[in-house]
């Protein structure tokens, strides 16, 4: 059984008895804050806020690092700002693959870079492309960068697509839902069944909640409606039908947010889920860092006597890096259900269900 599997499996058990926290189903870690776009939803980074953002970590205290997230899992998602800026990241996930045994690795990215970072390829299990439209006028728009960035982007993943078998990954795109974008949502899909790679989507999220033009939107439902239909067809959806059917109508649901924790470019770990460290008050925060103490279990134990245990029935976002999750643990059945079901389910197993 894998750790991930068993994580899972212990988190059965711990439910059942209400006890907390949850052990980590895939951790996420942010090796760089740097960014060189400006994403009009990303309310974090970006390359305007460069500036005001810490140095990552040297290589060898990166690996240091990497050996203790290793502790808590055996999936690891790679992200940033725009992890293809940290300047060794082959070596890292070559490290995290090969001396760690990492068993299944996911890199997000924006893909302006990849042409000039193919070497990353055969290390991941998974590639994940932000990707919210298919027309290039459009999405230069929404990631405000030089005129023929989104070209060079899609022309990028077009390349990378064509990759997959040769050097092992499956190709995700990923779409952030806007009002703006929804009309190109569908064609990204269709992109997606045509190059043989996944889909995935989330809503536009503002102060960690869906952007209320999407909340009353006839149409947003009706594409959410349109998703499930397509996905019970066959379509490449990775989004979970629990997932799929919680943004149709924005029902609450009980969050575990340590199934998916989130650890900063300095270690520091982001306490219950990186929404409630950024509020900055008594209930999250960031002064617990993995590198200072060393391990995992520690950390977290730490992290709850300052902060308490973390939240379970919180409403506050409908991220999918928390709420697939969350859905999976409580409802095992639901879990069974995707992966016989869906061939996309299987293609990525449990940890599809953490996409960061």
């Amino acid at each position: 059984m894998s750790h991930t599997w068993m994580n899972y499996t212990i988190n059965l058990a711990r439910m059942a008895v209400a006890a907390t926290p949850m052990r980590p189903l895939v951790v996420a870690y942010c090796v760089t804050t740097y960014c060189n776009l400006n994403c009009v939803y990303c309310e974090d980074f970006g390359a305007r806020r460069n500036a005001e953002q810490p140095a990552p970590l040297p290589l060898g205290d990166a690996k240091r690092l990497l050996a203790v997230i290793r502790q808590g899992t055996s999936s690891l998602i790679v992200t940033g700002g725009e992890p293809l800026l940290y300047p060794d990241l082959p070596a890292l996930l070559a490290y995290a693959r090969r001396a760690l045994r990492f068993r299944h690795i996911t890199l997000l990215t924006n893909a302006a870079l990849l042409r000039e970072r193919l070497d990353v390829l055969p290390l991941l299990d998974r590639l994940m492309v932000s990707v919210d439209a298919t027309s290039p006028a459009l999405w230069d728009q929404t990631i405000r960068a030089e005129p023929g960035t989104a070209q060079t982007i899609l022309d990028n993943v077009a390349v990378v697509a064509q990759r997959q078998k040769a050097d092992g990954f499956r190709l995700v795109l990923n779409c952030v839902v806007t009002p703006e974008t929804l009309a190109q949502v569908e064609s990204v899909l269709e992109w997606c069944i045509a190059h043989k790679a996944l889909f995935s989507f989330s809503p536009q999220s503002v102060n960690n909640w869906p952007r209320y033009e999407l909340l009353v939107s006839e149409d947003y439902r009706h594409f959410v409606e349109g998703m499930m239909a397509r996905k019970r067809r066959g379509a490449p959806i990775l989004g979970s039908m629990a997932y799929l059917r919680m943004l149709w109508n924005f029902d609450p649901y009980a969050c575990y947010p340590m199934l998916a924790p989130r650890v900063m470019p300095d270690g520091g770990l982001a306490y219950p889920c990186r929404p409630i460290e950024r509020e900055g008050d008594a209930h999250g925060g960031r002064d617990v860092n993995l590198l200072e103490i060393g391990d995992w279990n520690k950390a977290v134990r730490r992290a709850m006597d300052v902060y308490g245990a973390p939240p379970s029935t919180c409403g506050s976002c409908y991220q999918q890096c928390y709420v697939e999750p969350s859905l999976m643990q409580a409802r095992p059945w639901a879990l069974l259900a995707e992966l016989l079901l869906y061939k996309a389910a299987r293609q990525g197993g449990i940890a599809t269900y953490a996409p960061g």
